[in-house]
């Protein structure tokens, strides 16, 4: 849900709302982070994105650089910083995250085959443990009766799978003890990637 989400994100910037006033004042404010600005130049055409960079880079000379030389100004260095953390699809995702996630607490709620299904992922990575227990306890989350059951049912898709990752790379760095030459590797191949995915949510680019 989260990728289809950035993706249709990264293609309307680009895209139709590029001529839209309000969004390009909330782009123009926000900006975006590294992972969103490269999506963008990936998914839409050149002229969109300079003309999103111009208006974003002409925003930040006119509020967060000093008037005059000298020191800068203290409010406009921490208004700076909130604006480097910012990005406008992560917040637009994560706001429709929520909205999502609220249908998947319902159904869950109801039990039989969605719960079902939920119990046999093979795991969740970190980023949505954190962002699922999160939101299961907010507003629109799982019903407060239900919520410790929940809470049962999600920890070993996460402990569970943290305990194999943490077992897998420590057989893989005993591997290369000489001593160790010609044992087998066994579900310990691939632990590097496995585990990046689980700490990032998603699988390692391959090097050239």
């Amino acid at each position: 849900m989260e990728r289809m989400l950035e993706e249709q994100y990264c293609e309307f910037v680009t895209g139709d709302a590029m001529m839209e006033p309000l969004i390009r004042i909330e782009t123009n404010k926000k900006g975006f982070c590294n992972r969103h600005f490269t999506r963008m130049t990936q998914v839409g055409q050149k002229l969109p994105n300079a003309l999103i960079l111009e208006s974003h880079l002409q925003e930040i000379m006119e509020q967060y650089m000093p008037k005059k030389a000298g020191k800068p100004d203290k409010k406009q260095l921490e208004a700076l910083d909130g604006m480097l953390r910012s990005c406008y699809v992560c917040e637009r995702v994560n706001k429709d995250m929520l909205h999502l996630t609220s249908t998947v607490f319902a159904e869950w709620a109801k039990g039989g085959e969605f719960r079902q299904t939920y119990r046999d992922q093979p795991f969740i990575c970190l980023h949505h443990y954190r962002f699922m227990m999160t939101a299961a306890a907010g507003k629109g989350g799982m019903p407060s009766k239900l919520l410790a059951d929940f809470h049962a049912e999600t920890l070993p898709l996460v402990k569970g799978y943290l305990e194999t990752l943490k077992a897998d790379i420590s057989h893989f760095v005993t591997m290369f003890d000489y001593r160790n030459k010609g044992k087998d590797w066994g579900t310990s191949v691939g632990s590097i990637e496995r585990s990046i995915e689980f700490l990032t949510k998603e699988k390692p680019k391959e090097t050239e």
